[in-house]
């Protein structure tokens, strides 16, 4: 290497200098993003061997395939310095050990959708490969079984693709004749040929068990097909999709500002949590830094859901495994955390309460007294829990050493949160990443030893402690200061200065209305949220709302796993693996 490309190559991220070193400067396309991840364009034919180098020999290395999605390219405006491309694979990479990510791209013409599969690099490719094919028509070669995910098998078209419709209205009158119902019944058959599972063993034959789509330990409207000798799981194939809601293609016609209130339905069970990641990334473009005072309100109400969120799995995972009591314990608190939510955000579940700079209104007269008391109280009932489920003997018999997964297990699936945690690896992203201000708390971060059903359950109920924590140093550090920034693309502006001049209701028609024109630029903006880690990825084409986004939700990761931690279990022992994967299917569908 010459002194001078050795010195330009000095200047780089580390990751980029290894990659030019590897293959070659001319093997790249370097695109700058607006939160500065460094973002390469490769060519189809290396995709395969930048990643494995990414995987095993970059330092640091990238241990997780965090995310894989696409974008359809064909009426964007705006992609100076970027690759002919008529549809683009993304590929997001996350390090742990060097804690840094980085956007791998990859150009393709729409005559000619192949690319090679990554399942044989990371396993969690496998889902997110079908998704991909399933909503955008990009064929993974050699991928072990591309289907349909999220629509239904005789769905026609790709709905992520900019031609297909986004509503019913645009589409042909729906009719449900018996022809066309005897062929969407025959295509719900599972047919376990298909999936490469044997019908009989050597002296037993299999039976195949439909646990959902409607059980009362399933969590939601999911169906796992289960694959039995006796009561032995030999394998699972889980199927998703029961009610997808295009949450992504309904992004394409909003506003920045609008666009908010889908985003509390993602995770319903996270509430004002699933708005940050997303504000939080169209701040990042337009340049709006948030008080001091937002940061902490956000912060608090974000742990609040926290809160809701485990309670709820604590409630409900004692009932899968057969204790009744703690249920109506939990929903009785959870009832006390809703009811400071309701009294601070006027909604309970679906706030929609954040904004785009901000948050609605600021903190009502008397917050403090009513958040002083729970944290007064909480940590006590917590104690009980740990008395009632969790030093209770049959829980420990039913949960230790069931659904074991290691931390290069959790990598490869890309697990993240908990189920990360539980494994030993002492990851946060609100303290390795801190974001919102996080950086300005104390809490510890919980791990577990073992990486089983008991740990993930374990990490979660020292969570709620912990957010306790941080909601009593909300309450005793509150900062004065506005509740919204005064910067002009803040949606919507305070309202009280529309009054003042014409100028300013002008502006504030206008946000809400139409909304803030951004400069063309990407972003990606990742949070910990109550399942694991929730990445919205917008792409803007400098118009008024997001021209492509991409929404990576926990627990739709998380799902593909359960088969990997269930083979050789026993029945009994598979809902128990169900209920500490901790999913909802909002989050999963979207």
């Amino acid at each position: 290497m010459s002194a001078n490309i050795a010195s330009q190559t000095a200047e780089l991220p580390a990751v980029i200098a290894g990659l030019y070193q590897k293959f070659g400067e001319s093997t790249f396309v370097r695109q700058h993003t607006a939160e500065g991840m460094p973002t390469l364009w490769v060519p189809r034919d290396k995709i395969l061997a930048v990643l494995k180098y990414l995987r095993d020999e970059a330092r640091p290395r990238y241990e997780m395939l965090l995310d894989l999605t696409a974008i359809d390219e064909r009426v964007r405006v705006h992609r100076e310095g970027q690759p002919d491309s008529d549809f683009t694979v993304v590929y997001h990479a996350t390090s742990f050990s060097g804690n840094c990510d980085i956007r791998i791209k990859v150009a393709l013409k729409e005559n000619d959708l192949n690319i090679p599969t990554v399942t044989g690099l990371w396993n969690s490719a496998n889902w997110q490969e079908r998704e991909c094919w399933d909503l955008f028509g990009v064929n993974f070669e050699g991928h072990p079984h591309l289907t349909r995910i999220l629509c239904p098998p005789t769905w026609k078209g790709h709905p992520l693709r900019k031609d297909h419709p986004a509503r019913a209205t645009e589409m042909e009158p729906f009719r449900m004749s018996d022809e066309i119902q005897d062929t969407e019944q025959e295509a719900l058959r599972f047919k376990p040929e298909e999936w490469g599972l044997q019908t009989k063993g050597e002296n037993s034959e299999y039976m195949f068990l439909n646990f959902g789509p409607n059980h009362p330990a399933a969590h939601g409207v999911i169906r796992f097909l289960l694959q039995l000798d006796g009561e032995q799981v030999l394998d699972v194939v889980p199927e998703v999709g029961y009610h997808h809601r295009g949450a992504e293609k309904m992004a394409e016609r909003q506003t920045w500002h609008t666009y908010i209130p889908y985003t509390d339905r993602i995770d319903y069970l996270g509430g004002v949590m699933n708005n940050l990641p997303y504000v939080m990334a169209v701040e990042k473009m337009a340049g709006i830094k948030v008080p001091q005072r937002v940061e902490v309100i956000r912060v608090m109400l974000c742990e609040f859901f926290r809160i809701c969120s485990h309670l709820l799995f604590f409630g409900t995972w004692a009932v899968d495994l057969g204790q009744l009591s703690p249920l109506f314990y939990a929903f009785v608190d959870r009832e006390k955390a809703f009811n400071i939510i309701e009294s601070i955000c006027g909604a309970r579940m679906h706030p929609s309460w954040f904004r785009i700079g901000g948050v609605a209104q600021d903190l009502p007269k008397g917050w403090d007294k009513l958040i002083r008391e729970f944290v007064e109280y909480f940590p006590k009932r917590l104690a009980e829990y740990d008395k009632m489920v969790m030093q209770n003997t049959v829980i420990k018999q039913r949960t230790r050493g069931v659904g074991v997964i290691d931390t290069a297990g959790v990598f490869d699936w890309a697990m993240t949160g908990p189920a990360l945690r539980a494994t030993g690896l002492e990851w946060d992203y609100r303290k390795n990443r801190p974001y919102s201000g996080y950086e300005n708390f104390e809490f510890e971060v919980p791990i577990g030893l073992n990486g089983d059903c008991y740990d993930r359950a374990a990490v979660r109920v020292e969570e709620m402690r912990q957010s306790c924590r941080i909601i009593k140093q909300c309450l005793e550090n509150m900062p004065e200061g506005p509740y919204k920034a005064d910067h002009p693309l803040t949606t919507p502006p305070i309202k009280e200065k529309s009054k003042l001049d014409i100028e300013t209701l002008i502006n504030h028609f206008l946000s809400v209305s139409w909304g803030p024109v951004m400069d063309p630029t990407e972003v990606t903006m990742t949070i910990e949220a109550t399942k694991g880690l929730n990445m919205y990825y917008l792409v803007n084409d400098g118009g008024v709302g997001s021209y492509r986004t991409r929404i990576r939700t926990p627990s739709f990761i998380h799902i593909q796993a359960i088969p990997a931690l269930s083979r050789g279990l026993m029945l009994a022992d598979f809902t128990a693996v169900v209920a500490t994967t901790d999913f909802v299917m909002a989050d999963v569908d979207r």
